[in-house]
C-alpha cells in the first residue's frame, strides 16, 4: 500500500492536461507541494469555480458565467456576420486581433470520423438555426487548417450554402515576415492557388 495516495492522485490529475505526460505531472506536483502550497490551494479554488460557474452561452457555446456571453450581449457587434471556430481558444485568439466585429459560434470540437466525433456532436443543428435567424447574411469558416478541420469547413460550407447563405473561408498563405525557402510547401502551394 502507498503511502503517497493523495500525491498519486494529484499526478493522475495533472495528466489530463494535453501535453502534460507522466514527468511533467510529477514535476508540476512537487513543485506545488514544495514550494508553493498557497498556489496549490489557489489553483484547486479557481478550478472548482469555474467548474461550478463557466457553462455555455445559449447563442454562441463559448464560456461564460452568463446566459448568454458579452459578445453576443453587445449590440455594436455586426449580427450579419457569424464567424464559426472549433473552440474557445479560437474565438480568443480571434478577438484578439481586433479585425472582426461580428459575433461567433463556437463548435467545441471539428469532426473526426476516426475519434467518433460527427455533426451531432458538433453542434451542426444549432449552428444552422443560428445562421438560419434571417439576420445572419454570411458565415466565415474560421476551423483550423488540419484535416479535420478542412473536413468540418467543407461539411459546414455544403450544409450552409444550401439555405441561401453566404459562406467565406479563412484566407491561408505565407505568413507576413516570413521568408519563402523556411515556409512549409503545402502553405506555398495554399498560397499560389488562392493568390488574389
Amino acid at each position: 500500500m502507498s503511502d503517497t495516495h493523495s500525491l498519486d492522485t494529484l499526478v493522475q490529475a495533472l495528466r489530463r492536461l494535453p501535453g502534460v505526460g507522466v514527468r511533467s505531472a510529477q514535476r508540476m506536483a512537487f513543485h506545488l507541494l514544495q514550494h508553493d502550497r498557497a498556489g496549490a490551494l489557489q489553483l484547486a479554488r479557481a478550478l472548482e469555480g469555474a467548474v461550478q460557474q463557466v457553462r455555455h452561452c445559449t447563442l454562441c457555446h463559448t464560456f461564460t458565467e452568463g446566459e448568454i456571453c458579452s459578445i453576443c450581449a453587445d449590440p455594436r457587434r455586426d449580427a450579419s456576420k457569424l464567424c464559426v471556430v472549433e473552440t474557445p481558444a479560437d474565438q480568443a485568439a480571434l478577438e484578439r486581433t481586433a479585425a472582426f466585429n461580428g459575433r461567433y459560434f463556437v463548435l467545441m470540437g471539428r469532426l473526426s470520423p476516426l475519434d467518433g466525433i460527427g455533426p451531432g456532436d458538433i453542434g451542426i443543428d444549432e449552428l444552422l438555426a443560428r445562421a438560419g435567424d434571417g439576420v445572419v447574411r454570411e458565415v466565415i469558416l474560421a476551423t483550423n487548417f488540419t484535416a479535420e478541420g478542412e473536413a468540418t469547413a467543407h461539411v459546414l460550407a455544403q450544409a450552409l450554402k444550401s439555405r441561401g447563405l453566404a459562406v467565406t473561408r479563412l484566407a491561408r498563405g505565407v505568413p507576413a515576415g516570413s521568408e519563402l525557402e523556411y515556409v512549409d510547401l503545402g502553405t506555398i502551394a495554399h498560397a499560389l492557388v488562392d493568390r488574389h
